[in-house]
């Protein structure tokens, strides 16, 4: 792995979380007030689960 690597995943990244703020940003005004009121071990579970489904998804692609 390489720098270029590196900021290639981060720029897609970048590019995954502008996509539904650019499409449809009243919506995701509304999911971001719905986020603030969930427990925040609720949110460390979704982390956790979208951290666990990018790590095995890593290890199928490479």
């Amino acid at each position: 792995m390489n720098w270029t690597d590196l900021f290639t995943a981060l720029a897609l990244v970048m590019v995954v979380e502008g996509i539904i703020p650019f499409i449809s940003p009243q919506k995701y005004k509304i999911t971001m007030q719905q986020m603030l009121s969930m427990p925040d071990s609720t949110l460390r579970s979704i982390g956790f689960g979208l951290m666990c489904i990018g790590v095995v998804s890593l290890f199928l692609v490479r």
